[in-house]
């Protein structure tokens, strides 16, 4: 009896030792359950980057398949595509021409052209040699009588007489005096180009339009001199272009203060490849290029690009080009080009971002995952391209006018869509990265909508840049920096020529001869740059 007593008496101390185990097993499974979230969590954020990971190994792995077998659309160089057009349509001729000497030994009616053919007159400006097609016997064939011309037919066919080259002989006669036997008097010899040198300023322009335009390196140049029986040393055709440079670069910069003293100005950059014989092998220089082109709000600014030479990306390079630039800058994405914003007051100068570029992140997501969301971003500017083509000309107030109405709305549904959808997407995905990068760049993207004089992306200087980069696959690098700033100086003034409807190679000529003879003053080289040149020619022919 004393023993369950003393049970009793024990009780509250068992029931006390139970509740402790109890507490203790229910903290450890507690903990194993906080582990166990731990744990999951971990696997859970490891599959969210697994899988942001494995979309941006497919866009990868896409993209390259599509650069190395398919269709790339927006990033295809077309003279790559026309190329194998070239060999189709090649074809296609030699089958056709097959076709009708068929039906002509066979006396049957020659069978329609399918294929498209230049329709029209040819140029009137180019000269025309005529060539008499006449019957032999002008006997009638009915009567014997004699016949007389009741009218005639008349063709033209486009022609071609192969570049010749010839000599320039310059005769200087020497007079002298019979009377008194002591005076001789000669004309002075007139100025060379290239001092004790054998070319003229058209062959020199003719150098540098095929390096620089038609992107002919010089020693093809030489090859093609050569099968002329011309032999030129390859450094003779560089000390060629290095002295026409020297000639050219007081009009390349005030081309230069033309571009820079605008207050909507394009930029952008490429890559140039620059020999470093010290390392024996290349280095990566850049061409920053500077637009301005106010033809699509009908601006009255003659349009014109300017390449300089740098050999880095740093951003300090386009800071110091623009140091005196104020106004609005067109650029992609690069952050050097925030480095303008710096000790300049607020608004001095104003970064307004491209929508080709934002909207090409979206376009390879879609190509490479078919995804709807970028599908909708692609479908959403496109609207405000649209609205853009319908007002490409008009008026920079009305451009502002419609777009305020039309586009300003859809930009800001567009924000609303975007800012939504980032917080539904992996943020470790492609898609997040691309509206992430869309939403940080808003404020200059929108920048169009308060200036009709604005456009929605660079593709101004882009185009500008494009033969930069054909001449690149063929010249393979600049020798060095010096030929890389020559680089700069012909392809601004080649590439100005042509925004301005200039023909480069006889612009380049006439610039040359006007120079070197002294006929133009350094004070009068504004009448050389395109636009006034092609004015000062279209008056002569009208007065002619």
């Amino acid at each position: 009896m004393s023993s369950a007593l003393d049970d009793v008496g024990r009780g509250p101390d068992l029931l006390l030792l139970r509740l402790r185990e109890l507490t203790e097993v229910v903290d450890q499974q507690n903990a194993t359950i906080a582990v166990l979230r731990i744990e999951r969590d971990i696997v859970r954020s490891e599959h969210e980057a697994a899988q942001a990971e494995i979309e941006k190994l497919r866009l990868l792995i896409r993209q390259l398949q599509r650069n190395r077998f398919g269709r790339r659309s927006e990033r295809l160089d077309p003279d790559q595509l026309q190329l194998g057009l070239e060999d189709l349509e090649q074809t296609a001729a030699a089958a056709e021409a097959a076709q009708e000497a068929a039906s002509r030994s066979s006396a049957t009616p020659r069978p329609p052209r399918s294929r498209r053919r230049n329709l029209g007159a040819l140029p009137a400006h180019l000269p025309r040699v005529e060539v008499l097609v006449d019957v032999e016997d002008r006997a009638c064939p009915c009567c014997g009588g004699a016949m007389h011309v009741i009218g005639e037919d008349t063709s033209e066919m486009l022609d071609i007489v192969p570049a010749q080259l010839r000599v320039k002989v310059v005769r200087r006669p020497r007079y002298g005096c019979r009377a008194c036997e002591e005076a001789v008097v000669q004309a002075p010899a007139p100025e060379r180009p290239i001092t004790g040198g054998m070319a003229t300023e058209a062959l020199l322009a003719h150098v540098l339009v095929a390096k620089y335009a038609d992107f002919l390196p010089l020693y093809r140049q030489a090859a093609i001199f050569a099968r002329q029986g011309i032999d030129l040393d390859r450094s003779t055709l560089c000390d060629w272009v290095g002295r026409a440079c020297w000639w050219l670069e007081p009009l390349w910069r005030l081309l230069r203060r033309h571009a820079m003293a605008s207050t909507r100005i394009f930029a952008d950059d490429t890559t140039l490849p620059v020999l470093d014989p010290g390392r024996g092998r290349t280095r990566t220089g850049r061409l920053w290029g500077y637009a301005i082109d106010d033809r699509p709000w009908g601006g009255a600014t003659p349009p014109a690009v300017v390449f300089l030479y740098a050999e880095d990306r740093k951003g300090e390079h386009p800071a110091a080009h623009l140091a005196e630039f104020r106004g609005v800058l067109q650029v992609d994405g690069y952050s050097g080009f925030k480095s303008l914003l710096e000790n300049r007051p607020p608004g001095e100068v104003r970064l307004a971002f491209c929508w080709a570029h934002g909207r090409r992140r979206f376009y390879d997501i879609h190509q490479a995952t078919g995804s709807p969301l970028a599908a909708e971003a692609l479908r959403r500017i496109s609207e405000l391209y649209k609205i853009e083509t319908e007002i490409r000309g008009r008026p920079a107030e009305a451009r502002r006018a419609v777009r305020q109405e039309r586009s300003k709305p859809l930009v800001e549904a567009l924000h609303a869509w975007l800012t939504a959808q980032l917080g539904r997407v992996s943020g470790k995905s492609g898609l997040a990265e691309a509206i992430r990068y869309a939403l940080r760049h808003w404020q200059g993207l929108v920048l169009f909508l308060d200036d009709g004089r604005l456009e929605l992306d660079t593709n101004s200087i882009e185009r500008a840049i494009r033969p930069i980069a054909l001449g690149r696959k063929n010249s393979l690098f600049a020798g060095s920096d010096g030929g890389a700033r020559h680089w700069a100086i012909v392809a601004s003034l080649v590439a100005t020529a042509k925004l301005n409807g200039v023909e480069p190679l006889a612009w380049l000529t006439d610039v040359l001869e006007r120079m070197v003879s002294g006929r133009i003053k350094a004070h009068e080289l504004e009448r050389l740059l395109p636009w006034a040149w092609k004015a000062e020619r279209v008056a002569a022919a009208t007065h002619a």
